[in-house]
């Protein structure tokens, strides 16, 4: 029994980091965050409890195509990622000459600090000097000068190709991993089969590769989800809110207009969506293991 109860002691004070860790950083802060909520807290020195006002607001007000615009770009954005990052792993794990100089040179948007590679984006967008609108005209695409960032679906869109352009990295990288695991003597003895290329990735690589793509797309998911920096340099939200996104939203409540409390209730509905996300990928990813502990 003593040892048993000195195990048990031990074990705490070896979680006991972890527990302080998860108590102070996250659960304090969301449990004050979602107290805030049901209070009009603000610059004023007083604050008085409202109940559930600040969340009759968000559901009042145009709040609702903040949430469906925040849905379609993250769909769009991960959607992206996730093609365009197969496919480069896939060309990456080709036995290609040069396959290690172009694993190099799917680094730089990832290794470049963030706010500079957005910067470098929109002078690209910029529809007087930009690089993009001039390729355009020299074209002969478009008659005249774009500022893509200033119209509504073409400033939507850019934000998209930007995020796409700093996570596809990541992507790529994670997928390439998850192939390379790949048992190789399955493709040997499909390839003795008389196999094709395309044959082997379909029946091969992408079951094996299906819990990676699970597992990428949802870390994907939650930081496109709260990806604040690309659309605030960019556009701020503008024009006219076609760009704003509930994370532009909230911080401009909260910290813009200084309404603590409405902003803090727009904080919850992100905790509780991305609650929602990840419920879902631990039922999933449950269901695959329970499937393949079956087989």
């Amino acid at each position: 029994m003593n040892v048993q109860r000195s195990t048990l002691i031990f074990a705490w004070i070896l979680l006991l980091p972890a527990v302080l860790y998860v108590v102070v950083i996250v659960a304090y802060p969301l449990l004050d965050t979602f107290i805030l909520s049901f209070t009009d807290a603000s610059l004023k020195k007083t604050t008085n409890w409202v109940g559930w006002i600040n969340y009759e607001k968000i559901f009042n007000t145009t709040f609702a195509e903040v949430i469906i615009r925040t849905f379609v770009w993250t769909v769009f954005s991960v959607a992206l990622k996730m093609i365009i990052g197969v496919f480069g792993a896939c060309m990456l794990n080709a036995a290609v000459p040069g396959r290690a100089l172009f694993r190099v040179l799917t680094m730089p948007p990832w290794i470049v600090p963030i706010a500079i590679g957005i910067f470098m984006w929109g002078w690209m967008y910029n529809g007087q000097f930009g690089m993009i609108s001039g390729v355009l005209q020299n074209w002969g695409i478009i008659d005249g000068p774009i500022a893509f960032l200033a119209r509504g679906s073409t400033a939507f869109w850019a934000t998209i190709i930007t995020d796409v352009w700093i996570g596809v990295p990541l992507v790529t990288l994670y997928m390439l991993a998850a192939m390379q695991a790949v048992p190789q003597d399955l493709y040997e003895a499909a390839w003795t089969d008389g196999a094709g290329r395309f044959y082997r990735f379909r029946r091969i690589t992408l079951p094996l590769l299906i819990p990676s793509l699970i597992t990428m797309s949802m870390l994907s998911l939650i930081a496109t989800f709260n990806s604040f920096d690309i659309i605030w340099i960019l556009t701020q939200g503008g024009p006219n809110g076609e760009t704003t996104t509930m994370i532009i939203d909230t911080y401009r409540t909260a910290i813009g207009s200084k309404k603590y409390g409405e902003g803090a209730a727009r904080a919850v509905l992100i905790c509780i969506f991305l609650s929602i996300f990840c419920l879902a990928y631990f039922r999933v990813t449950s269901r695959l293991s329970a499937g393949e502990s079956n087989r």
